[in-house]
């Protein structure tokens, strides 16, 4: 078995880099003072936290409307995700409403049971495929960033909007809600670290 650098009393200092040689007494990094970790404390707790947070305001950003819209004519309109989806689909913007189904259904959705997988596997010290575990970890911490890109469209849609007289655009609760879920999901993702993953296998 190999050994690993916690093993060995090295740490990594997380603020400057600097590889250190724990003393017993002593857990500060050499170079910079700051306090060294084997494990990133309450890693797993944390990143719960998160996620339940995430879990319980998916529900309100998929059924509250996400934007209103109104014209000259005193037209209005009210979306959520999904009915905006199916109106960009029916209106001919196929690709457009793949790409939002895509980045705002599909994608936060796959990372809370990406996230919720890797908490419960790592709780139960479970030593099923750690190099598979790490590289889902990895790419849940990659895609994440792109959930934003409907409320980046949103956003885009009420600025441009704003700045002619014929119609109107307003951000719904629902866009919130959704804002939060992703900026959760990324904290729930920054919070667990994925070397816990490992200990089962070294201990």
């Amino acid at each position: 078995m190999s050994a690993t650098a916690l093993s060995r009393n090295l740490f990594v200092c997380e603020v400057c880099g600097q590889l250190n040689r724990g003393i017993e007494g002593h857990c500060h990094c050499a170079r910079c003072n700051a306090n060294l970790h084997g494990r990133t404390p309450n890693s797993i707790r944390r990143a719960w936290a998160f996620l339940a947070a995430a879990v319980i305001l998916y529900i309100p950003a998929n059924i509250l409307p996400i934007l209103h819209t109104g014209n000259l004519f005193g037209g209005t309109r009210t979306d959520t995700i999904m009915s905006g989806v199916v109106h960009l689909w029916e209106t001919g913007s196929a690709g457009l409403a793949i790409i939002v189904f895509v980045a705002s259904i599909v994608i936060p959705f796959a990372k809370i049971l990406s996230l919720g997988f890797l908490l419960v596997t790592t709780q139960r010290r479970s030593q099923w495929k750690p190099l598979l575990r790490t590289r889902l970890y990895r790419a849940t911490h990659w895609i994440g960033r792109w959930s934003m890109t409907d409320i980046y469209v949103g956003a885009t849609l009420v600025a441009l909007v704003h700045l002619g007289p014929f119609a109107n655009i307003e951000p719904g609760d629902g866009a919130i809600a959704f804002g939060a879920v992703v900026v959760l999901t990324m904290l729930a993702t920054l919070s667990f670290d994925p070397r816990v993953m490992w200990d089962a296998v070294h201990d």
